[in-house]
């Protein structure tokens, strides 16, 4: 804990010394804020005249090492506001945070003749802030009102020693090398497009993949949930009845038809509901597990889109389970156990667990709540799992487990969810028939593993830097001829492979075959059928895997058997 204090008074007062150094180079650009970030620190200004620019950070970099050599020291306190007022005088921004702030003082801390409003928790001097660097630029809101002022926001690292810097820098390198939109677009699986910003357009062979994930959830899934599929537009007022109007806006894509709003759905839940109240419900017939992979549209801010991770339209694997208050832990149980299935399928073995509760924005009754997430914890302590609690961080109508990865490149992504929803029930007046003929209303448990499907894609693309299980890869065999006078068995065995429904091609180029197995080894094909004339004589084939490891006189029977048990096990 000492450490993790000292780390974030590191990048605080890195934000601080990289809102000194824009002061001192751009005089008229006006600072907004600069809070700390899991890895670093970023600083939102207004700009004046000119935008800053890529070649601006080196710049930038430079001047905060002047500053940080300067060993100023960091002082301050809290100071009553109307010294803060007259302080900030020519910032409207920081003028607006004070007014917004509790009490009748406010924190102001300084270095130098540089002056900032801020709670505190600093390092003694800027001399101690060394470790660091810029990493980019991007375009910001202010208070993220997508209608509000527009910012430039610089971003940056920091650590408490060179030997932390530079292994994140040396990791950074990998995760650059292994971004999934380089990756995407070098084995053709997906690319993305100004005239659609932040909806990816996926290839055939992307396609493939995403096909797949949806499959393999159909499967772990069996005869337990019934698949539904409902409208991409809908009544505006729908969304009043469910309250994302109210509590989701900002983040709504609205059409008008006929003098009618519609609005795109940024969520899959209330479709499902309506499914739900076509027709009466038993007790008998709960808990009913209702999925869909809905495709759903979300505005976010051009500024943070970034490949698959953050995107616009995106497809969820939702379900959504409506059953009595005794079957909440045994349905959780449930969606634990598929949850630990389906992660470790993809090598998500170190799989964390947090349970977020009621957040400030809210709808329902705290007695809900508690009830609601007093439910999740007995399920989570019942499963024998071991969670962290996130206070305020539950969606606006219920508390909920997240399910976070760690992958391969050291990185943890929060993608599963598993939502109690006592209030939807009411918003929409749902009833199920008990076994003494009252009416009572259904919990609704909102579940998704993926979360979405295409952040998946991306983060699984990372993991496993390009190579892709088996069972999963677009292509999983392409046949490769030394000679033309192959061609005839090659043929014979492309056609034996494609009826057993593997994924075969043949390199047609005519290129040496040394060219030819270094195309598939860069398209990463897990697996290259070579043939020459010792093959064909013997009925054989030689099995080389993306690895250069090599197998000979393997028969075409054998190489089916052995297909079709990765595509089946799933193994990695």
């Amino acid at each position: 804990m000492e450490k993790n204090e000292q780390l974030h008074n590191v990048r605080h007062s890195a934000a601080h010394l990289l809102a000194h150094a824009v002061q001192q180079l751009f005089p008229e650009t006006k600072k907004t804020i600069g809070p700390v970030t899991e890895t670093g620190f970023f600083y939102d200004f207004q700009t004046t005249g000119r935008n800053f620019k890529e070649e601006d950070l080196a710049v930038i970099e430079k001047r905060m090492h002047e500053l940080a050599d300067k060993n100023y020291p960091i002082v301050g306190g809290q100071v009553p506001k109307a010294e803060g007022q007259k302080l900030f005088k020519d910032n409207q921004f920081k003028l607006e945070l004070i007014d917004g702030i509790e009490g009748e003082t406010v924190g102001v801390y300084h270095q130098g003749d540089f002056f900032d409003l801020c709670k505190g928790g600093h390092t003694a001097s800027t001399g101690n802030v060394k470790h660091f660097k810029l990493t980019g630029i991007s375009g910001a809101y202010w208070r993220a009102n997508r209608d509000g002022i527009p910012l430039q926001r610089i971003t940056g690292i920091a650590f408490l020693t060179k030997e932390d810097l530079d292994a994140y820098l040396k990791r950074l390198e990998e995760v650059q090398l292994y971004d999934h939109r380089r990756l995407g677009k070098q084995l053709d699986l997906f690319t993305f497009h100004d005239v659609a910003p932040g909806m990816p357009f996926m290839h055939h062979k992307g396609l493939i993949v995403y096909n797949k994930l949806i499959d393999y959830l159909r499967e772990l899934h069996g005869n337990d949930y019934q698949e539904i599929k409902t409208p991409m537009v809908v009544n505006e007022s729908l969304w009043h009845t469910s309250g994302h109007y109210a509590n989701y806006k900002e983040n709504m894509y609205f059409t008008n038809v006929e003098d009618t709003s519609f609005c795109i759905k940024p969520m899959n839940c209330p479709g499902s509901i309506l499914v739900y109240q076509e027709r009466p419900h038993s007790y008998r017939e709960l808990p009913l597990r209702l999925a869909e992979f809905g495709t759903i549209h979300r505005f976010e801010l051009s500024g943070v889109l970034h490949g698959m991770f953050r995107v616009r339209a995106f497809t969820m694997d939702d379900a959504h389970v409506y059953c009595t208050l005794d079957q909440i832990e045994s349905e959780v149980i449930k969606m634990l156990e598929l949850a630990k299935k389906l992660y470790a399928t993809f090598g998500f073995v170190d799989t964390k667990i947090a349970l977020s509760t009621r957040p400030e924005k809210y709808i329902g009754t705290i007695e809900g709540w508690d009830q609601a997430t007093n439910a999740l914890k007995q399920a989570l302590e019942k499963y024998g799992v071991k969670y962290v609690l996130q206070e305020g961080e539950g969606a606006f109508y219920g508390p909920k487990i997240e399910f976070k990865l760690n992958d391969a490149l050291g990185r943890e992504w929060q993608c599963g969810t598993v939502q109690i929803d006592f209030f939807q029930s009411m918003n929409f007046d749902l009833e199920y028939i008990d076994s003494d003929q009252s009416r009572k209303k259904p919990v609704i448990i909102h579940r998704a593993l993926y979360g979405s499907i295409e952040r998946f894609f991306g983060i699984m693309l990372e993991h496993f830097k390009g190579h892709l299980p088996f069972w999963l890869t677009p292509v999983q065999v392409r046949i490769l001829t030394i000679t033309d006078g192959q061609h005839a068995y090659a043929q014979e065995i492309y056609d034996v492979l494609k009826k057993a429904g593997i994924r075969v091609e043949r390199d047609m180029s005519g290129d040496q075959i040394s060219a030819q197995i270094r195309k598939a080894q860069m398209e990463k094909l897990p697996w290259m059928v070579v043939i020459g004339q010792k093959e064909v004589d013997a009925r054989t084939v030689t099995l080389r895997t993306v690895d250069g490891k090599q197998q000979f006189g393997l028969t075409i029977d054998e190489v089916v058997r052995r297909a079709e048990q990765l595509n089946t096990d799933k193994t990695l």
